[in-house]
């Protein structure tokens, strides 16, 4: 499942692509540097409210539709959107294999934080 501020991300992404913008625009409209921006987009940053309500203003959209998860996610895989479009099958795959060990390493993390909280005595 995809947390909700990678579901703002992708869509960010597929926003930026479909209106010709870059990060970099993005970043110059909000008041933050590119690395800001950058890791808003890639996850290492969460984007707050404020911030959502000035990407919302910047694309003419609503920010409850930042926050939807698109029909068709195919497009809007992170790993794709950042590496751009491969042409070889091989280089395809390599893409495929990063995104499925990124989804075992954010599963493990789960399961151990739901362990460790599971592991904390409880108060009766």
């Amino acid at each position: 499942m995809v947390g909700m501020n990678a579901t703002i991300s992708n869509n960010v992404l597929m926003l930026l692509k479909q209106n010709g913008k870059k990060q970099n625009d993005l970043a110059e409209a909000l008041g933050v540097s590119k690395q800001v921006m950058s890791n808003m987009l890639t996850g290492s940053r969460m984007i707050n409210a404020i911030e959502l309500h000035s990407i919302a203003d910047f694309f003419h959209v609503s920010m409850e539709s930042l926050m939807k998860t698109p029909v068709d996610t195919k497009n809007v895989n992170a790993v794709h959107a950042f590496m751009g479009k491969v042409s070889s099958d091989s280089a395809r795959r390599s893409l495929q294999i990063a995104d499925e060990m990124a989804e075992m390493v954010l599963f493990y993390a789960r399961m151990r934080s739901n362990a460790e909280a599971l592991d904390q005595a409880w108060e009766a």
